[in-house]
């Protein structure tokens, strides 16, 4: 498989980044590899300085750490003097923690990663966040039950210090056809998971941003769709006052 990066990601980031999942074998550093190369997420977290100054991060559903990662070879590049000047500092975070329901997965992001992040079996549903100052939601919540997401949305709330942020990511439920790719590609992922054709649960971004708005948040919406087929948007989200009562 070839090891094609994004013009806009630093020299030897993704390098960097993906090397931690040498040890748990070729298809999985495969995969991290092409994952971290291919997602515009991980990329546009750096560039734009959405983290940049935030010490406790929390990644729910956190997979095999991807993040986790990146934010830390980000610290290794601009150590080394290998970051753009144009961009803002890279993210310095004390501590990072992931939370992941496969046991499988978890096994696998620990190995990788040792102990520069925290990865803990969980559903987020009903897991301790305990507390940080930036909680991060990639591709998560349309894999759970919509009855659901205010309850997860407000725990969030409470767990972030009142100057946190969420970085939410989701698929535009209101965009056509870039959308009905995304859902394609989101079952086929599934049925390789061995999870079945399960229902996805998906909001348009004016539906989430009003959900977001009845658990406390102001919301920015940017697109995160970049070099894919996809209709995905990230909500940078700002606690900014109680939720309000059902």
């Amino acid at each position: 498989m070839g090891s094609s990066r994004p013009a806009s990601l630093p020299a030897g980031l993704h390098d960097a980044a993906r090397e931690p999942y040498r040890r748990c074998g070729r298809f999985t550093y495969e995969f991290a590899g092409h994952k971290i190369a291919g997602d515009p997420v991980y990329s546009a977290i750096l560039e734009r300085g959405l983290l940049q100054g935030r010490q406790k991060i929390l990644d729910l559903g956190c997979g095999l750490g991807l993040l986790a990662a990146t934010l830390r070879a980000a610290q290794h590049c601009s150590r080394h003097g290998k970051w753009p000047a144009s961009w803002p500092a890279a993210p310095c975070a004390a501590s990072i923690r992931g939370i992941e329901l496969k046991a499988a997965t978890v096994e696998r992001a620990r190995r990788a990663l040792g102990s520069s992040a925290e990865i803990v079996q969980g559903d987020i549903r009903v897991a301790d966040f305990g507390t940080a100052d930036a909680v991060v939601i990639l591709d998560v919540l349309h894999y759970i039950e919509a009855d659901a997401h205010r309850a997860l949305l407000e725990r969030v709330h409470q767990a972030l210090h009142p100057e946190g942020l969420l970085l939410l990511r989701v698929g535009d439920a209101g965009a056509g056809l870039r959308f009905r790719i995304g859902q394609c590609w989101d079952h086929i992922e599934m049925l390789a998971r061995g999870c079945g054709f399960g229902r996805l649960y998906c909001r348009s971004v004016s539906q989430w941003c009003a959900l977001l708005f009845q658990c406390g948040f102001e919301t920015r919406v940017m697109s995160m769709s970049e070099g894919t087929p996809f209709a995905n948007v990230m909500l940078c989200a700002r606690p900014t006052a109680h939720p309000e009562e059902p």
